[in-house]
């Protein structure tokens, strides 16, 4: 049997994560990425980073410093505190690796934050939730393989961080469990965090920086901001994730871009989510963790990440990052982004390196607001007002149907009227307007109602195009046998109200055809209402 060959790539420098010079080569930061790829096996798992010469003997000695288990003063447990300096580092030197292992209770979530502080200074540098620090948004993986951040039983993490005089590397739980047995529990049950002395640190050396935000927005109102960087520095990184709360669909037509220097128009900028990630289409159908790029699936939504070492964006007076649609995008992204019920839910950690003083980074929300937004069935944070059964009553309603509404349709109806579907028809529930929500066929599609026989009354049916769907849908609609008429133009939705008398109900049901007119679009229907006064 011949064995499949492998193939090996080398590439054999990296530019610095720092600011280049010869002074900041001897700090051992030029890395080679050497990836074992089988040509015949997806994703790519094999990487090993290593320093340019191994049998190089540099001056400085390698330090950990261990915290959180039972063997280690009671001071840096979370038997005894909720706020727990991991480490405390004097300077010059260089943290090479810091790695927080599994809690025992594996509930890990934006309950506790990564701090780090460098200097003295009195706001932090990094400041995040551990789980996102580490590509895995809320504590939702077991599994992260990447370059320089990984998760397997443990959190590990190898950005090369140098410092000048003082390191403080805190872990702070501000959730509603005191400090004791069952928090020690909940937390990492063990810490250590490496370093290397220096000599010195030469002065064009950047801080290593962290930031986590989330927010909801209306995207077509505005864009959301992952970073806004004040001074000089170096973009590196940044893990995001997108929701839609609600909706098993979202939206990848967004453009990341990067404002460098006070810029109006970002220099820097991706035309589509997933393809600035490495992907096109849309994400793929499964997660791909490859060492610098990969994505996986997050509570409906998509979480992805890119580090930009051979790419990283340099910046001397600041930086903004923003996620948003471009400025030649078509106008219906931003019109439909802009409407009750489209608001995204993103979140982002972003690494960059830059010389101190930073900018203060944006105040940290509570562990409440920091936890992702409830995937409930209606809009969020809107939500959408439901018709009493008193009302419908009132109003004469003997059956109301939200057609393709998501976890039942049939909103109301009374003893003797119900609804079933003739043909084959899909559900939809994708749109950005309040009427999210439809049947739909790209030829014919027909449904019944049955009801008492002789009943008189009047049938109401709503359609709505809110998509422009092949530059307006147009459709044709039948009920009893009889054209009611062909219809267009209904973009922002439209009743249209048919009169029934004994006759055509006179056995007890109701055929009603929904045909498309239109080639290349399909029949819509969003709500059937049956009232009798």
């Amino acid at each position: 049997m011949q064995k499949r060959k492998t193939k090996l790539f080398v590439v054999k420098q990296i530019p610095t994560l720092f600011f280049p010079s010869p002074k900041s080569r001897r700090l051992g930061v030029l890395l080679k990425l050497i990836l074992a790829v089988d040509l015949f096996s997806i994703p790519v798992r094999g990487q090993l980073w290593q320093s340019p010469n191994m049998a190089e003997l540099t001056p400085g000695s390698t330090k950990a410093l261990n915290a959180l288990w039972g063997e280690n003063p009671l001071n840096v447990q979370f038997a005894s505190t909720n706020r727990v300096v991991v480490a405390q580092i004097q300077g010059p030197a260089e943290i090479t690796m810091m790695h927080f292992a599994l809690p025992a209770l594996r509930t890990l979530n934006r309950d506790l934050l990564l701090r780090i502080y460098w200097d003295g200074e009195s706001s932090p540098s990094v400041d995040c939730p551990l789980v996102d620090f580490f590509c895995d948004p809320d504590g939702t993986r077991s599994i992260v393989n990447t370059a320089l951040l990984n998760v397997r039983r443990g959190f590990n993490c190898y950005f090369p961080m140098p410092f000048r005089k003082s390191a403080k590397v805190e872990l702070l739980y501000d959730g509603q469990v005191k400090p004791g047995r069952r928090l020690w529990r909940m937390m990492p049950c063990y810490s250590y965090v490496c370093y290397r002395t220096l000599t010195n640190v030469p002065p064009d050396t950047g801080y290593f920086c962290a930031s986590w935000r989330q927010e909801t927005v209306k995207l077509g109102l505005r864009d959301y901001v992952a970073l806004e960087a004040r001074g000089r520095g170096k973009f590196v990184g940044w893990n995001v994730t997108v929701r839609w709360p609600g909706r098993k669909t979202y939206p990848v037509d967004e453009n990341e871009k990067f404002y460098i220097d006070g810029e109006t128009n970002a220099s820097v900028e991706f035309q589509g989510l997933e393809d600035s990630f490495g992907f096109s289409w849309g994400f793929p159908e499964t997660e791909n963790m490859f060492p610098l790029t990969g994505w996986f699936p997050f509570l409906n939504g998509a979480a992805a990440y890119r580090f930009f070492l051979q790419d990283s964006i340099s910046f001397d007076k600041s930086l903004t990052v923003a996620i948003g649609f471009g400025q030649h995008e078509g106008p219906s992204w931003r019109r439909n982004f802009s409407k009750f019920g489209s608001s995204l839910q993103f979140s982002s950690t972003v690494y960059w390196y830059q010389i101190e003083p930073h900018a203060p980074l944006p105040p940290m929300p509570s562990p409440a607001e920091r936890a992702p937004a409830p995937d409930r069935l209606l809009f969020w944070p809107e939500k959408l007002e439901m018709p009493s059964a008193a009302a419908l009553k009132a109003k004469g309603v003997k059956l109301l149907l939200f057609c393709g509404f998501p976890g039942g349709a049939m909103i109301h109806h009374e003893p003797g009227y119900s609804i079933s579907w003739i043909g084959e028809s899909e559900k939809w529930s994708g749109w950005t307007s309040e009427v999210f929500y439809c049947r739909q066929n790209a030829k014919e599609f027909g449904l019944e109602l049955k009801l008492p026989k002789g009943a008189k009354g009047m049938l109401r049916l709503y359609i709505i195009d809110p998509d422009n769907y092949m530059g307006g849908r147009k459709e044709t609609l039948v009920v009893g046998g009889q054209t009611v008429g062909t219809f267009e133009n209904f973009q922002d939705g439209r009743w249209i109200e048919v009169p029934v008398g004994p006759k055509e109900t006179a056995d007890g049901k109701l055929n009603i055809r929904v045909i498309n007119a239109r080639q290349g679009a399909n029949a819509v229907l969003s709500k059937v209402e049956w009232l009798e006064k």
